[in-house]
């Protein structure tokens, strides 16, 4: 955007790299983040454990109360340790590199959209070399998949 700054929060399921749920806000705050986190529950069922970064929007109470109250275990990075949480990071500089830089959106409604385009072609139509040439909806999908054991943020 020309001016301003907005924040997206995606949830991923590591094993797959299929983003289940993502939000954009205009602040900091948590609750972009937990309304992502419920949808992401309520839709795909609860993993065993949380990673999220340290940032403050995930060690807020209400974030950290949403996961314990859904029974799931939570898992923070160390300070400056971007590599535990290297696919999420992968998946950032995609989205910037492909889609982000690419644009001059006006305002929040064109990145919304703009985000929401590129995050169906990464989990539909975006072939992955570690899952051989399958996109991250077919490995989700696969008969024999059970809830992810572990999702990030």
């Amino acid at each position: 955007m020309a001016r301003g700054f907005l924040y997206l929060v995606a949830i991923m399921d590591w094993s797959s790299r299929k983003v289940l749920a993502w939000r954009l806000s205009n602040t900091m705050e948590a609750g972009f983040c937990i309304e992502a986190l419920e949808e992401a529950l309520a839709r795909h069922g609860k993993p065993e454990m949380f990673n999220s970064d340290q940032g403050s929007q995930f060690t807020a109470i209400a974030f950290t109360q949403s996961l314990k109250a859904a029974g799931v275990r939570i898992s923070m990075d160390g300070k400056g340790r971007w590599l535990d949480n290297v696919f999420v990071e992968r998946r950032w500089r995609s989205l910037n590199y492909q889609c982000v830089y690419l644009h001059a959106w006006s305002g929040g409604r064109e990145a919304n959209a703009g985000i929401g385009a590129w995050i169906d072609f990464y989990n539909q139509r975006r072939p992955h070399a570690a899952h051989d040439g399958r996109t991250p909806d077919a490995v989700y999908h696969q008969p024999e998949a059970t809830p992810p054991a572990e999702m990030a943020a």
